[in-house]
C-alpha cells in the first residue's frame, strides 16, 4: 500500500537507461512515483515495477500533459533527453533537450515544486580548443570549467549546454535546482541504444579500438547521487559524476573478459578513423542504419580528457563503484537477456 504522506517525485525520462535507474532507487528507498511517458513507449527496462508506478502519458513538448503530470508534485527529476552524434537528429535534439528543458522549467516554476534536478552529462560542460591541450599529458575538467567554442565539442553537447541555461534560468527566477554531469554512463539499458552500444560492439568481437581516454561511471551510482542531491539541503549547484578514467583498449578487454569474448587487438590510427567515419556516414545514408562511428565520435575518441568527480564525495557520504565490478554485474545482466 502506497504511504501518500510519502512526497510525489516525477521523473521524465523514467523509461531509459537513467531514468529506470532513478526510478527503481526511488522505489526501493520507499518513494512515491509518477512517471511522464510517450504512448507506446519501451516498458522493458521497467517491467518489475511497472505497476508500482503512477504514469502520465505525454512528453516535455506537451506543456498540458506537463502540467498534468506536475500536479500534486514535491520534486521533479528531469532526464529526458535524446543522445545522438548523427547529425541528421540534430533539429530533434534541440527540440527535446532545450525547448523540453525550457517546458520542464516553466511547469516546475509556475507549479512551486520544493527542488528540481536535472541530469545533463560531461559535454555540456565544453571542451577546450584544441589548440591550447597539451598532448603529452590529459587535461583536467571539473565543475567550474566555462563553456568555449571548441571543434571538440558535440552538437549534443552544446543542446545540453543549452539546456542547462535554462535550468539556470529558473534559478534566477526562484527555482531550486541541482544539475548532475555524468561521464559515459555504464548500465544495463537496451544495448542497440546510447552507451549500452559499447558493449554490443566488444560482444560482437570486433577488432579495433582509439586511443584516447574514456571517463565512466555507473548507472546505479548517478541514480543515488542525482536522489541524494535532490533530497539534500543542497541546491543550486552542479556536480560531475565520474568514478574515474581508463584508455578504450582497457575497457574493451574488460568487458570482452566479462563476455568471455576475444579481445579488441587492433589501434586505430588517427588517420584511419578520418576515412572510416566517412564510410559510414555513406554506409548509413545507403542502407537507412545508424553509422558505428560519426565525425563528431571520431573526434573524441582521440581525446585525453579527465572528468574530476570528487566534488559529491566531498559534499555526501557517497563512494563510486569500482569499474571491475561495473562491468561485471552488466556483462552477467545482458547475458542472461
Amino acid at each position: 500500500m502506497k504511504n501518500l504522506a510519502e512526497p510525489l517525485i516525477l521523473v521524465t525520462g523514467a523509461n531509459g537507461l537513467l531514468g529506470s535507474a532513478i526510478v527503481n532507487y526511488l522505489l526501493a528507498n520507499g518513494h512515491r512515483v509518477r512517471g511522464l511517458r510517450r504512448s507506446g513507449s519501451d516498458m522493458k527496462l521497467l517491467h518489475k515495477v511497472e505497476a508500482k508506478i503512477e504514469w502520465v502519458e505525454g512528453d516535455i513538448l506537451d506543456v498540458l500533459a506537463l502540467e498534468k503530470a506536475f500536479e500534486g508534485v514535491m520534486y521533479v527529476i528531469h532526464t529526458a533527453a535524446i543522445v545522438s552524434f548523427i547529425p541528421k537528429d540534430q533539429e530533434q535534439m534541440y527540440r527535446i533537450n532545450v525547448q523540453g528543458t525550457a517546458n520542464v522549467v516553466n511547469t516546475a516554476l509556475g507549479s512551486g515544486v520544493r527542488k528540481m534536478a536535472f541530469v545533463s552529462s560531461v559535454a555540456a560542460l565544453g571542451r577546450p580548443d584544441p589548440r591550447m591541450l597539451d598532448a603529452s599529458r590529459p587535461t583536467v575538467i571539473d565543475e567550474d570549467q566555462k563553456w568555449e567554442e571548441s571543434s571538440l565539442n558535440s552538437y549534443y553537447g552544446k543542446s545540453k549546454y543549452l539546456a542547462e541555461l535554462e535550468v539556470w534560468r529558473g534559478v534566477a527566477e526562484g527555482l531550486s535546482a541541482v544539475v548532475v554531469n555524468p561521464s559515459m554512463v555504464l548500465g544495463e539499458g537496451d544495448w542497440t541504444r546510447s552507451s549500452t552500444q559499447l558493449f554490443k560492439y566488444v560482444f560482437d568481437e570486433n577488432k579495433f579500438y582509439t586511443e584516447g581516454l574514456i571517463n565512466y561511471v555507473d548507472v546505479l551510482d548517478v541514480a543515488e547521487a542525482t536522489v541524494k542531491l535532490l533530497l539534500s539541503d543542497v541546491k543550486n549547484e552542479r556536480f560531475v559524476l565520474s568514478a574515474g578514467s581508463t584508455t578504450y583498449r582497457e575497457l574493451f578487454t574488460k568487458i570482452a573478459e566479462g563476455f568471455g569474448k576475444r579481445q579488441p587487438s587492433k589501434l586505430v590510427s588517427p588517420f584511419l578513423t578520418e576515412i572510416i567515419w566517412r564510410i559510414e556516414a555513406l554506409r548509413s545514408w545507403l542502407t537507412g542504419s545508424k553509422p558505428l562511428i560519426t565525425k563528431e565520435t571520431a573526434k573524441t575518441s582521440r581525446t585525453k580528457l579527465i572528468y574530476n568527480g570528487a566534488k559529491i564525495r566531498q559534499t555526501l557520504d557517497f563512494t563510486y563503484k569500482p569499474l571491475d565490478e561495473t562491468i561485471a554485474r552488466v556483462c552477467k545482466t545482458l547475458k542472461k537477456d
